[in-house]
């Protein structure tokens, strides 16, 4: 009992109280200095990227981000590539920042756990080797994607899985925004092929069937001079990179003649410049009298068609055998 009290006494003596005090002023301070350091390089980082965005705008002359759709194509991915390395560099300070301050934090706690530690890292890497390539595969393809521009915050992509407006580029997961609202978190491993349709240019195709009696010389005049007067109204001529052309006939059939019109845009006005592009389409060949031809051709593939069409045709067949009986009953 007595050496019980002697140890638990030995424990609060002075000397000590004096070094668990001086180990907790110097956790305080390494959390202090983390937090500070992170808030700092986060701001750095903020103002590089703002400066970038604000000598684009500037030498642009636009005030608004969105009036940028009107530069250059260069200038367009200046402002993108530039808030993505910004996303990047953020999540990787505040991993680097939290892993050295918790290293610091254990070695003024005692200096011998880290030796322990260390050989703990390497057992439980060696017992997860598996199941980290994931994480390692995600963080490489992600700074790839980065380094590559393969895509940048506020680019429309398809991931194969997901298609939207990308909101965050991670060193593990890219955020992607779908058409629905939908938020879907990616990992950057499991992304195999990406389409982004936000680099460069796009092209706006328009088919049109129309009848095959229809004079299709005619036709795609009214097609060409309404698409070249919409181009160059004051409110597309800046978002439309090429004249409008005419591709000549995609599809020759009993039912249609289908004519091919396209525009090359730029990519933040594609579906707006389409919409508009198709009720100015419809507005001219009103005033021909040339009306579309209804394509009602229904195919059935697979179990589903093979279903639908063993249905349809008991239908038709109690249909016809009802007649007969009720002509019957009539007679």
């Amino acid at each position: 009992m007595d050496s019980l009290w002697t140890a638990f006494t030995d424990l609060f003596d002075a000397k000590h109280m004096a070094d668990l005090l001086m180990k907790v002023i110097v956790i305080v301070v390494i959390i202090a200095v983390a937090l500070l350091l992170r808030w700092l390089l986060h701001f750095v980082i903020d103002r590089v990227v703002r400066q970038i965005v604000s000598g684009a705008k500037k030498k642009q002359n636009v005030t608004d981000t969105q009036a940028l759709a009107a530069s250059p194509l260069a200038t367009v991915r200046l402002v993108q590539r530039a808030r993505t390395l910004g996303s990047v560099l953020t999540n990787i300070v505040n991993v680097l920042i939290f892993v050295i301050a918790v290293l610091a934090i254990v070695h003024t706690i005692s200096a011998a756990i880290l030796g322990s530690f260390a050989l703990l890292t390497a057992a439980v890497g060696a017992g997860l080797g598996f199941g980290a390539q994931n994480i390692v595969k995600d963080v490489l393809n992600g700074l790839f994607m980065v380094v590559e521009d393969q895509v940048g915050v506020g680019d429309i992509v398809d991931v194969g899985f997901a298609t939207g407006v990308v909101e965050e580029v991670g060193i593990r997961i890219t955020k992607v925004r779908d058409v629905d609202g939908t938020l879907w978190f990616v990992r950057n491993g499991e992304i195999l092929r990406t389409g982004n349709m936000s680099q460069g240019w796009a092209r706006v195709i328009v088919d049109l069937p129309i009848p095959y009696t229809s004079d299709v010389e005619a036709v795609q005049a009214a097609m060409l001079e309404s698409a070249s007067e919409l181009a160059k109204t004051p409110k597309w001529r800046h978002l439309v990179l090429e004249k409008p052309e005419i591709w000549g006939l995609e599809t020759i059939s009993a039912e249609a003649l289908v004519t091919r019109l396209v525009v090359k845009t730029r990519v933040s006005a594609k579906w707006d410049f389409a919409r508009a592009l198709r009720l100015h389409l419809k507005q001219a060949l009103d005033s021909m009298g040339t009306s579309l031809t209804p394509l009602n051709a229904v195919v059935m593939t697979g179990m589903d068609g093979a279903t639908a069409v063993e249905a349809a045709t008991e239908a038709a067949e109690a249909s016809a055998a009802s007649k007969t009986t009720g002509a019957k009953r009539g007679d």
